[in-house]
């Protein structure tokens, strides 16, 4: 087959109504041998079916979640939010998980994957982690500020063929509580949850650093969009049946 076709999650903003996306994402998945496909916060009715064009999918980081869709009233840590994107994201992330597609969430889209799933996020590290490190760098993208200890046995250990890694970070919230389909597979010295993934899906994977930023200096990083493509390579794309736990 040709290049896998990998659909990446955007930005909207509600006040100018324009879609965006990093040139980061674009690039990761055409050097890791994907076709990116920039999807836009489309219709309820249309997440499904925006599935039924990619082999794969990339939840993008960004703003914060509306805490609504885990049960809880907002906070006055709780930033900018953007109904639109919320609402498609999660509806496009359960989609994948029913139907066996590939999906990877980063930073932002971590934390979608998780409430998609039934989990909830801190709505700010704060208020949840003692001593927390600092979550949003002033150092570059490209840069690692903190290390994180990686599960063995995991796929991210597989993935990155190491246990112990130095990552960037842009967040101020994460993970409280992961749903029973997940497990989490990295953390920060702090104990911040730094990556997740279900056990009973071919490729669910979420990570709360950067790596499309990373790996043009450091080519570790491009592994985990080489692996999402692999895993769209060989996956069966004509039978996606729905496992217990997500349906």
């Amino acid at each position: 087959m040709g290049r896998v076709i990998i659909g990446i999650t955007s930005a909207f903003d509600e006040e100018d109504e324009r879609f965006s996306l990093s040139r980061y994402y674009v690039d990761a998945v055409t050097q890791a041998g994907g076709l990116p496909l920039i999807l836009p916060a489309l219709s309820l009715e249309l997440a499904a079916a925006t599935l039924e064009r990619v082999h794969g999918l990339i939840l993008s980081g960004g703003g914060d979640l509306d805490p609504a869709y885990f049960g809880e009233e907002p906070l006055p840590s709780i930033k900018k939010i953007a109904p639109r994107r919320d609402a498609f994201e999660i509806a496009v992330a359960r989609a994948a998980l029913v139907r066996q597609v590939p999906v990877l969430g980063i930073c932002r889209g971590l934390q979608v994957l998780n409430v998609a799933a039934g989990g909830k996020v801190l709505q700010d590290i704060s208020l949840g982690i003692c001593n927390p490190l600092k979550h949003f760098q002033d150092a570059p993208r490209s840069h690692g500020t903190h290390h994180i200890e990686i599960l063995p046995g995991s796929k991210l250990a597989s993935i990155f063929a190491t246990l112990r890694l130095r990552v960037n970070s842009f967040h101020h919230q994460a993970v409280s509580r992961l749903p029973p389909a997940f497990k989490a597979t990295a953390w920060a010295p702090d104990g911040v949850i730094e990556g997740i993934e279900a056990e009973a899906h071919p490729f669910a994977v979420g990570v709360q650093f950067h790596p499309e930023t990373m790996w043009e200096k450091e080519p570790v990083f491009l592994n985990l969009f080489a692996s999402l493509v692999a895993s769209c390579a060989t996956a069966e794309s004509d039978v996606r049946k729905p496992p217990d736990k997500y349906s």
